[in-house]
């Protein structure tokens, strides 16, 4: 089994003590990595962060990023959100994980990682050629595959959120839906937990989706949190059978401060 930590919006900044929402921002991810690895017990085989790294998109908070990184030694994977500037985010950390887009390979399985950033956007978008070079991968091989972007590639109900989600997102689907070999998406930017799934046509497995709440600050949930902490900050625990299974558990932990 392998194991995949989620943790996702962190919203670090240059000054390690910064706060953002009201709270330090590089804290609340150090205390997210404590209590997700007290509650798993070991280390994961891989740690993805799905994006929105650093508030104000400074190269100093991506070297703040990266020293975490090197400080717990694990596989990293590194999604770029609204929040980001990708080319900072390589010039940082591009010795250091696998950033968006990109191959992991994990075991038996591969973990997709997709951009959907655009400069000066808050909504997400999937490029033509992003999208063809996801195709490729797809029809390369048919190991087991999770996918992961930044921004909900379908509404979740909430109006805000719904209106800077990904634009356009009718092609990515349609290519998602058509690869047996995907077996779940999972993205950020919400700050929630949400769960769903869109149906395969010819009767195929459903195609399981998953957000992932922040290690900084909740947003209003849409639906009903399965821990009944919604306002906690969290992440999610996903574990990838050989047989191409995924199995999910949410975690959560008491904010540091309040906001």
């Amino acid at each position: 089994m392998l194991r995949v930590l989620q943790l996702s919006d962190p919203h670090l900044l240059a000054d390690p003590c910064g706060r953002c929402r009201a709270r330090v921002a590089l804290a609340g991810l150090v205390r997210a990595w404590q209590q997700a690895i007290a509650q798993l017990g070991e280390h994961p085989d891989l740690l993805l962060i799905s994006g929105d790294l650093c508030q104000d998109e400074s190269l100093g908070g991506y070297v703040r990023l990266r020293e975490q990184l090197e400080h717990w030694g694990v596989p990293a994977a590194l999604l770029p959100g609204n929040h980001d500037h990708p080319a900072l985010l390589r010039a940082a950390l591009g010795r250091r994980a696998w950033i968006a887009p990109a191959v992991v390979p994990l075991g038996s399985w591969r973990v997709l990682l997709l951009s959907t950033h655009r400069s000066g956007a808050v909504a997400g978008w999937m490029e033509s050629g992003q999208l063809a070079w996801l195709e490729q991968q797809l029809a390369a091989e048919s190991t087991p595959a999770l996918v992961a972007l930044h921004h909900p590639p379908l509404p979740i109900g909430h109006m805000e959120l719904d209106r800077i989600a990904l634009q356009r997102p009718e092609p990515l689907l349609q290519t998602l839906l058509a690869a047996p070999a995907v077996r779940g998406v999972v993205f950020g930017h919400v700050h929630q937990h949400w769960q769903g799934q869109l149906a395969r046509s010819a009767g195929g497995e459903p195609l399981p989706l998953w957000a992932c709440p922040s290690t900084l600050a909740a947003f209003t949930a849409v639906q009903p949190c399965p821990l009944g902490k919604p306002h906690w900050p969290g992440g999610r625990l996903l574990e990838l059978a050989p047989d191409g299974g995924i199995s999910t558990r949410l975690l959560r932990w008491p904010p540091l401060e309040p906001a």
